[in-house]
């Protein structure tokens, strides 16, 4: 063999032993639509839906699946905060999650709300919680069977453990860093538009700001670039490249947001679960921050409330 082709076959035979772990990664926190279908009768296996469309799940869902509201079941209503720790509890005994259960997550939106399900999950440190890759988008687009009768589980065992406060970020840590009080960065995964200030918000959404733009110093890598067109997650090589061409490359800590958390707690998934980075999300998000007093922003459309 000639000296050109033995080193060539040895950077080969690295970048294979490099992408392993990557690949492990997808493997071990998301399942394919394929694959769920095959274990759908897996008496270890859990599948719980957690959509925001109301009514959907009544229409059609997976085969055994249970319903978690995420307006009702992974809120405190009153408090604006995550669901507390009883609350959290009794949705994981009604959906018949134990200990040594596998739980797969899933919903419309591109699973917004399941990673939002999987972070709160993560919060309280429910493991084996993996997410159905392309979610109902990509089920439904296949032909995979759905059902319209509710499944009655035996109550789950599973006990919440205290709340890790690292994966959550608040109004203070998103301050502290855009102030360069803290090192970090911040990553706004909303619409150009959004980040830009064009817009104050979605069409259609009600949770406003008064205040349209960005916390000054974040970068905007928009969520939808994170996923292909039936809406699975892009490998973990593009995930990075993605990444990098905003610089970040996971040497320093991050806090993902949005307008109110769902959609930045899929860039979390991505960020913390598939590549392995210290993630926060922030889930007062733009609603919180761009109504708070005091807080600086980046307003480069110079909108005003009022006067669009």
């Amino acid at each position: 063999m000639s000296p050109s082709k033995l080193i060539a076959g040895v950077f080969a035979a690295l970048a294979a032993f490099a992408a392993v772990p990557a690949a492990a990664q997808h493997a071990k926190y998301l399942v394919t639509t394929e694959w769920l279908e095959k274990n759908l009768n897996d008496p270890g296996l859990r599948v719980v839906e957690v959509s925001v469309n109301p009514g959907l799940f009544e229409r059609g869902h997976i085969p055994g699946a249970s319903n978690v509201s995420w307006h009702t079941d992974l809120v405190d209503t009153v408090s604006r905060d995550i669901a507390p720790p009883a609350q959290f509890q009794a949705v994981l005994a009604r959906a018949g999650i134990n200990a040594d259960t596998t739980t797969i997550l899933y919903g419309d939106n591109n699973n917004w709300f399941a990673a939002w399900g999987a972070w709160i999950f993560d919060i309280y440190g429910i493991e084996n919680v993996k997410i159905l890759d392309g979610g109902r988008k990509k089920w439904e687009a296949e032909g995979r069977p759905l059902s319209n009768s509710a499944r009655i589980q035996p109550a789950g065992n599973a006990q919440v453990k205290p709340a890790n406060a690292a994966l959550r970020a608040h109004l203070q840590d998103v301050l502290a860093v855009a102030r360069k009080d803290r090192q970090g960065v911040l990553v706004d995964i909303r619409s150009a538009d959004e980040y830009n200030g064009k817009i104050f918000a979605p069409n259609g959404v009600p949770e406003l700001a008064v205040r349209a733009g960005h916390v000054p110093g974040a970068v905007n890598v928009t969520w939808s670039k994170l996923v292909a067109e039936d809406g699975t997650f892009k490998s973990a090589d593009e995930l990075k490249a993605i990444y990098q061409a905003a610089g970040v490359d996971g040497s320093k800590p991050i806090i993902t947001y949005c307008r109110i958390g769902e959609r930045s707690s899929h860039s979390w998934f991505a960020l913390r679960k598939l590549l392995g980075y210290d993630v926060r999300n922030y889930d007062g998000s733009w609603t919180e921050y761009g109504n708070s007093v005091g807080s600086p922003i980046s307003n480069p459309s110079g909108t005003v409330w009022g006067k669009t």
